[in-house]
C-alpha cells in the first residue's frame, strides 16, 4: 500500500512551493515537482536561479499521508460545528516534532478552509510520468473523498504531449481543473517573451484539456506585447481562445518589475510599455473579438485596472466591454483618480467614484505623492511591482 511506505532517505519533510493562482486560497498545496521547467519567460520572476527537480511518488504521498493524520485529529477535536478549543490545539502541538510542524500548519489553514480543495504545485505538475500522477491523485482521494476540486497548473507544451488516455485517466483520478499560462495567442509575442510554446501548441493543448472533461483555466496578459505588438496580441489571442472555449479566462494585466529580463528591454526602450489606456484599448478588442465561446472572463488580480470585468459569455459581454467604454469616456482627471485609487485599494469598480469620501481620499493621496494625468502611469508602475 502507496500510504504504509517507509519515508525514503532523502524525505526532509513536508514541502510547499512559493506560488498559487488566486482561486486557489483556500486550497490545500501539495508540492510535485519543484520549481519551473521551462523557466526562460522573459516576464515572470518566479523561480529564477532555482533548479527544477522532482519529487518522488514516496515523498509525495509522505506529504499526504502527514496532512491527513493532522486532519483526522484535528477532526476528533472538532465540536458539531468543526470548532477546535484553543488549549486543546495547542496540547496537540507541543507534542509534535520540529519536522511536523510545516505539514501542521498546512493542515490547520486547509482544515479552517472547509478542506474542498487541492492544488498541486509547482510550475508543471503534468510532467512528470502519468502513472505517477495517477497514483498521487488516487491517494489524495482515497484520503480526502469529500474533496471538489484537485486542480495544477501545466504548460501547454507539455499537456500537447501527454496522450488522451493520459488525461482522461487523469480525470478519473480526481484532477478536474488545469491552469495554462497561455499569457498570448501570437507567434510573434510569444517568441518575444520566450515563452517556448506556439499559437497551435497553445490550441490544441487546451482543447486536449477540454476533450478529457478536464476544467480549463487559460491565462492572458494584456499588454504582453508592448505597444508595436498590441493589436496583433489582442487579436491573435482572442482567435486562440475562440478556437479552445475554456471555462475561465484569467487576465494578469503585464508587470515589469526590476527583477526580470524584460524588464532590460524596457529600460533601454526597446520595448514600450502600455499606458493603462492604452492597455483599456488593447483590453476592449481582445474582449470584442472573442466569439462563439462560453467561458467565463475572471479579473482576480490586483494588477488588473478593473475587478468589475467579469461575467459568462456570450451573455455579459455587452455588460463587460461596457465597462471599459466607460472608463476610456472619462476625463484625463477621473481616469487618474481611478487608476491611483484602484491600486491603493481604494476602488474595486467605476461606481466607486461616486463614493465622495473614497474621492476625497483618493484626490488626497494623489496630492501627497504628485499624482497627476501626466505621470499617473509612471507612480502606478512602481505600485505593481509590489503586487507581484
Amino acid at each position: 500500500m502507496a500510504g504504509s511506505r517507509e519515508k525514503e532517505k532523502t524525505y526532509n519533510g513536508f514541502e510547499q512551493g512559493p506560488i498559487r493562482p488566486p482561486s486557489e486560497a483556500n486550497s490545500l498545496l501539495i508540492r510535485i515537482t519543484r520549481n519551473c521547467p521551462w523557466n526562460r519567460c522573459t516576464f515572470c520572476p518566479v523561480y529564477k536561479g532555482a533548479t527544477f527537480s522532482l519529487r518522488s511518488v514516496n515523498q509525495v504521498i509522505q506529504d499526504i499521508d502527514d496532512i491527513s493524520r493532522h486532519i483526522n485529529a484535528l477532526r476528533q477535536m472538532g465540536n458539531d460545528y468543526g470548532q477546535i478549543s484553543r488549549e486543546e490545539l495547542n496540547i496537540y502541538h507541543t507534542k509534535l516534532d520540529v519536522s511536523e510542524l510545516q505539514a501542521f500548519q498546512a493542515a490547520v489553514n486547509w482544515f479552517a478552509c472547509g478542506m474542498q480543495s487541492a492544488f498541486l504545485q509547482d510550475a508543471n505538475s503534468l510532467i512528470i510520468k502519468p502513472k505517477d500522477l495517477v497514483e498521487i491523485l488516487r491517494h489524495l482521494m482515497k484520503c480526502f473523498p469529500w474533496m471538489d476540486r484537485i486542480t495544477s497548473y501545466a504548460r501547454s507544451h507539455t499537456v500537447a504531449r501527454i496522450s488522451d488516455e493520459d488525461l482522461k485517466a487523469f480525470a478519473q483520478a480526481g484532477l478536474n481543473r488545469i491552469h495554462i499560462g497561455l499569457e498570448s495567442g501570437s507567434d510573434e509575442v510569444l517568441k518575444l517573451v520566450k515563452k517556448g510554446v506556439d499559437k497551435l501548441t497553445q490550441i490544441k493543448a487546451g482543447q486536449k484539456v477540454k476533450k478529457a472533461g478536464i476544467e480549463l483555466s487559460e491565462y492572458v496578459m494584456p499588454g504582453l506585447g508592448g505597444k508595436r505588438l498590441s493589436k496583433i496580441h489582442a487579436l491573435e489571442t482572442a482567435d486562440a481562445l475562440n478556437q479552445i472555449n475554456p471555462d475561465f479566462i484569467r487576465l494578469r494585466t503585464l508587470a515589469i518589475p526590476n527583477s526580470v529580463a524584460l524588464y532590460d528591454e524596457y529600460a533601454s526602450g526597446r520595448f514600450e510599455k502600455l499606458t493603462d489606456v492604452e492597455t483599456a484599448k488593447e483590453l476592449l478588442l481582445f474582449l470584442e473579438t472573442l466569439e462563439g465561446i462560453t467561458s467565463i472572463i475572471k479579473s482576480d488580480h490586483i494588477l488588473n485596472l478593473f475587478e468589475e470585468v467579469e461575467g459568462k459569455y456570450p451573455e455579459d459581454k455587452d455588460r463587460i466591454t461596457g465597462v471599459i467604454r466607460q472608463f476610456l469616456e472619462m476625463d484625463p482627471h477621473q481616469r487618474m483618480l481611478y487608476q491611483a485609487g484602484r491600486r491603493m485599494g481604494l476602488f474595486s469598480r467605476l461606481s466607486d467614484l461616486n463614493n465622495s469620501s473614497l474621492v476625497v481620499r483618493a484626490e488626497e493621496t494623489c496630492r501627497q505623492y504628485g499624482v497627476d494625468p501626466e505621470n499617473v502611469d509612471q507612480v502606478i508602475d512602481e505600485l505593481m511591482k509590489r503586487f507581484i
